[in-house]
């Protein structure tokens, strides 16, 4: 999971606090799950002395009884600045645990209810990482990436020249490829069952809206194999042309030209299959 650099309110502690707590303690392995992190007296103690508890263990990557320090501050100070400042914190800690679900409802709540907050940039990052990290392998269903590339680009409007907007345009690009991947796959399929026409729809949706993917030679060099299955072979010249043209150097380029040319060599066939090199770049 990509870990993610903490707002300029987290790194806010107030030296001295941590000897003034005294935790209930359960039993188990995991302390992050067997203890409670809010002290007795919550009620009697300041939002500050809560909050640079909650960061503490947050430092410690016990989340859970981060979150629960940070929802005492909430629940014992709702007026304070410590508390709209652990409601982010809590819903950064949800996200470190995996919680993808519990952040992104809090971040939403912190975005309707502090639309001005010094922070607010961040919360529309990590709302828009927390339905990132959701996104699906290439073989399933693509809504959740669509949803995430929304988010994404809501970063991007919102906060152009900021660095959470460059991190933001960054996994665009790469859920872009994700989505590209999804529509070779299915198109591969097509193909494989001679279903030309529906394969070439999803060949052409790659070229023609994922451009800027590396799914694009593939999709091309696919398209030459299924127009000379099909007879054009005018119409493979001119695809071959355009992938010959745009990645000269390219394996996939040197498949089609093979298919084309008597006596020209196809690519090594030891080139990295479309599930090899979708592990390495996704996430």
């Amino acid at each position: 999971m990509i870990r993610i650099i903490l707002p300029v309110l987290a790194i806010v502690l107030l030296a001295g606090c941590s000897e003034r707590y005294r935790f209930r303690q359960g039993t188990g392995a995991d302390p992050s799950l067997t203890r409670t992190a809010v002290p007795d007296d919550a009620a009697n103690q300041s939002p500050e002395a809560l909050y640079a508890a909650g960061m503490a263990e947050l430092r410690q990557n016990r989340f859970q009884r981060a979150v629960d320090l940070f929802d005492s501050v909430e629940r014992e100070h709702p007026y304070s600045t410590w508390a709209t400042n652990a409601k982010l914190m809590a819903a950064y800690a949800d996200y470190q645990r995996n919680r993808y679900t519990e952040a992104i409802g809090a971040l939403d709540r912190f975005i309707q209810l502090h639309p001005a907050h010094r922070d607010i940039a961040y919360a529309y990052y990590l709302r828009a990482l927390a339905q990132y990290e959701q996104i699906n392998d290439a073989q399933r269903d693509q809504q959740q990436t669509i949803v995430a590339m929304a988010a994404l680009q809501d970063v991007v409007n919102r906060f152009p020249d900021t660095a959470y907007a460059r991190d933001a345009r960054l996994k665009m690009d790469l859920a872009r490829d994700h989505l590209a991947g999804r529509e070779m796959n299915v198109g591969r399929y097509y193909q494989r069952q001679g279903l030309y026409s529906a394969a070439i729809g999803r060949f052409r949706r790659v070229v023609d809206e994922y451009q800027t993917t590396n799914h694009v030679p593939e999709a091309l060099h696919r398209l030459t194999e299924i127009y000379i299955a099909l007879g054009l072979t005018d119409e493979a010249r001119r695809t071959a042309s355009v992938l010959g043209f745009n990645y000269p150097g390219s394996p996939w380029y040197q498949d089609s030209y093979a298919l084309l040319v008597e006596g020209a060599r196809p690519a090594a066939q030891d080139r990295p299959g479309f599930f090899t090199r979708a592990f390495n770049w996704l996430f």
